[in-house]
């Protein structure tokens, strides 16, 4: 290869989904045009005239719909990427989650690629049998899997007999702190953009309303402290379709003047500022962003004690045991019964240990040296 060739990656993810805080967005800015050349790829999807579009210097959207990627459409599906890659003749390629992944570890045994990288961004994305039986059986020398956190590493090499220490490492979650810090609306705007009165106490959350989420618990362990501290106020940022159940539950709990179900939102860590505690009750996760976010804005937190949850937060915030409402009330009591200058301690150290461990300046130099490393 020339000297003054730039090494040329492919990045695909499954759906086109672009924001400011996508961590493959954040892959490509650590990577400098001089050095590199960039493709990111979408397999399904495109994007309509008021979206963000990547920062990679190509784009390619292939635009299949789910049932070109099932049975025996897939295979056209694939002869299509296996051309294009052909022609790009790429030295690298990054797969984010299964789909991506599935189809390059086939093409690999066709195509001439250095480097092939598979992100993983959950713990049970390879619970499947199938999936197992796929890395086994196609993986090569020239593959690295990547865990986001500790526990999704652990989780791939307990699960994937073709995973070793040797071909698969940790890559933390992270964010762009600056950003974030600037896209934060100040306290008393937020609050009243979400129509929080000013003088509550607010445990919040921000997330997509689904199952793994725990959002019942949170609104179960609110019912517990209602009486007992009439400030309180729950804000639960998100939509899904655990919505109606979520409204009802509220609604047979009495809560309505509680809990507030403030609905989807644009940029939703804007909002960070408006919460006192920020309560994350997951069953499970990868490494969570809205975690990081909310700490980015100095807000205390309570987290489940899972893996992934646990090392980020358990020397500085509060612990508590999944689909526990008692827990979790105890964990929100906790910070109810802090002083202002408590609570305010306690965030700037949520702050202090974020900028210690999650900055997004290691996170694109750890891709960086996987990537040169090819």
């Amino acid at each position: 290869m020339s000297v003054n060739r730039r090494v040329k990656v492919l990045q695909v993810q499954s759906n086109y989904n672009i924001s400011e805080s996508d961590l493959g967005e954040q892959i490509i800015k650590g990577l400098p045009r001089q050095e590199f050349e960039v493709t990111a790829a979408f397999l399904k999807g495109k994007p309509n005239e008021n979206d963000l579009r990547s920062c990679a210097e190509h784009s390619v959207c292939f635009d299949f719909d789910s049932s070109q990627l099932k049975g025996i459409r897939r295979f056209f599906s694939l002869y299509r990427i296996y051309r294009f890659c052909r022609e790009q003749q790429f030295d690298v390629v990054i797969c984010h989650r299964f789909k991506p992944t599935h189809i390059f570890l086939l093409l690999n045994l066709f195509l001439t690629i250095r480097r092939c990288i598979s992100v993983t961004h959950g713990i049970g994305d390879f619970d499947k049998r199938y999936r197992q039986r796929e890395v086994t059986r196609w993986i090569r020398p020239n593959w690295s899997f990547v865990g986001v956190s500790e526990s999704v590493c652990d989780d791939l090499v307990k699960r994937c007999k073709g995973l070793n220490l040797h071909n698969t490492c940790v890559i933390n979650n992270a964010i762009d702190i600056e950003r974030a810090q600037n896209i934060q609306l100040e306290r008393d705007i937020a609050r009243e953009k979400l129509g929080i009165p000013d003088d509550a106490f607010v445990i919040g959350t921000i997330g997509r309303l689904v199952p793994v989420k725990g959002h019942q618990y949170l609104v179960e362990a609110s019912g517990f402290l209602a009486d007992k501290y009439p400030t309180l106020r729950v804000v639960i940022i998100g939509g899904g379709r655990e919505e109606e159940v979520l409204k009802a539950q509220i609604r047979k709990a009495g809560l309505d003047n509680v809990v507030i179900l403030a609905g989807w939102k644009d940029d939703a860590l804007q909002y960070v500022r408006a919460l006192d505690v920020f309560a994350l009750p997951s069953l499970s996760e990868g490494l969570p962003i809205s975690l990081l976010e909310a700490m980015s804005g100095s807000v205390p937190t309570i987290g489940s004690n899972i893996p992934s949850i646990r090392p980020v937060i358990e020397k500085i915030g509060q612990l508590c045991e999944p689909e526990s409402s008692t827990s979790l009330a105890s964990a929100m009591e906790y910070y109810l019964n802090l002083s202002s200058e408590e609570l305010d301690s306690t965030g700037k150290k949520h702050l202090e240990h974020l900028q210690k461990f999650y900055g997004i300046d290691d996170y694109r130099r750890h891709y960086r040296s996987l990537i040169s490393n090819a």
